[in-house]
C-alpha cells in the first residue's frame, strides 16, 4: 500500500512519506499535533485509500490497556449462576474482546486507530508495548493465545497534553503534523468547499491567520475550526467586503464563536482591536 491522500484529505509529502515508512517497518505510526489538525480524520483516509475496515478504539482518562484486550465480566456470570443459567457453566460466555482482540482475529488486513493515547494513565502505553510489538496476548481465564492473523496498521494518536514512555516512543514511527501553511490551507478548503469565492477565501484566510498570530491567545483557532468558520460564512452569505472591513480595523470576525472557543482570548482580541482602532485615530 501506498499511501499519498485522498481526494477528502491534502496530505503533504512529509505525512505521505511517514505513513508509507510505518507501514513498511510494521510499525504503529505515531502521529502529534495541535486538536483539529486532522490526525483522527488520517486514520479513516488511510483505511479508505487502502479499502481496508477501521477500528476505532477513543481513549478516555479512565481508560486502561486491558479494555483494549478483553474484559471478564465475573459479575454478571455470578448473577446467572445463582440464577441456574447453564451459560455460567462456560467462562469463555463472559469474556468480552476489546479492540485489539477485533483486529487481531480480522481475516482481512485493517486499520487500527488508537485515538489521544495521552488522555489515559501514564502506565497505559508501557502496558500495550508487548501486544503491540508481537502482535499477540494471552487470554488467562480461558487459556487461550490470540495471535494476529495479519498484521494490522496502527494509527496512534497524541495531542501532547503529556509526555509518552520513551519505550513506547522507542517501538513507534513518529509525525508531528505542523500546522498547515496557506498554501495547503487553500487546497484543504478546495477539497471541502470547491469554487470557494477567492476574494472570500483571501479575506478569511487573512482574518484567521490574525486571530492566530494574536500574542496571548489561549486556544488558537485549528483547521477544522477555519472549516467550520467557512460553512458558517456561506451560510449566512457574509460578503468578502463585510470581512475586509473588520480585517482593516483589525476588530473581532463575524461568527467569530466557531474559532475562538473562551471569553479570555475573545476579551484579548477586543481588547487589541480596541487598542488598533485608537492609534488610527
Amino acid at each position: 500500500m501506498r499511501f499519498e491522500g485522498t481526494d477528502r484529505y491534502v496530505a503533504p509529502r512529509e505525512l505521505q512519506l511517514a505513513v508509507n515508512a510505518a507501514v513498511t517497518l510494521e510499525r504503529p505510526l505515531l502521529v502529534k499535533g495541535e486538536p483539529g489538525t486532522g490526525k483522527t480524520l488520517l486514520a479513516q483516509e488511510i483505511a479508505r485509500a487502502a479499502g481496508a475496515p477501521l477500528i476505532e478504539w477513543h481513549i478516555k482518562s479512565t481508560t486502561k490497556a486491558q479494555h483494549g484486550l478483553y474484559e471478564y465480566d465475573a459479575v454478571n456470570r455470578l448473577r446467572d449462576a445463582q440464577l441456574g443459567d447453564p451459560r455460567a457453566s462456560e467462562i469463555r460466555n463472559y469474556v468480552v474482546p476489546g479492540k485489539l482482540w477485533e483486529a487481531f482475529v480480522s481475516e482481512q488486513r485493517l486499520v487500527l486507530l488508537i485515538d489521544e493515547i495521552d488522555k489515559a494513565d501514564i502506565e497505559f502505553p508501557n502496558d500495550l508495548l508487548r501486544e503491540l510489538d508481537r502482535m499477540e496476548f494471552y487470554v488467562y481465564e480461558t487459556q487461550q493465545l490470540v495471535q494476529a492473523r495479519t498484521r494490522p496498521i496502527v494509527i496512534i494518536t497524541s495531542n501532547n497534553e503529556k509526555e509518552l514512555p520513551d519505550a513506547f516512543l522507542r517501538r513507534c514511527f513518529f509525525h508531528y503534523i505542523r500546522f498547515p501553511d496557506e498554501e495547503t490551507l487553500r487546497a484543504i478548503v478546495e477539497v471541502h468547499y470547491p469554487g470557494l469565492k477567492q476574494d472570500l477565501l483571501r479575506e478569511a484566510l487573512a482574518a484567521f491567520f490574525q486571530l492566530r498570530e494574536t500574542p496571548g491567545l489561549r486556544k488558537k483557532p485549528s483547521t477544522s475550526e477555519l472549516l467550520d468558520w467557512l460553512k458558517l460564512l456561506l451560510a449566512e452569505d457574509i460578503p468578502a467586503e463585510a470581512l475586509r472591513e473588520k480585517n482593516q480595523r483589525k476588530s473581532i470576525p463575524p461568527l467569530y464563536g466557531a474559532l475562538l472557543k473562551n471569553e479570555q482570548d475573545v476579551q484579548l482580541f477586543e481588547k487589541i482591536a480596541f487598542m488598533a482602532s485608537r492609534g488610527n485615530r
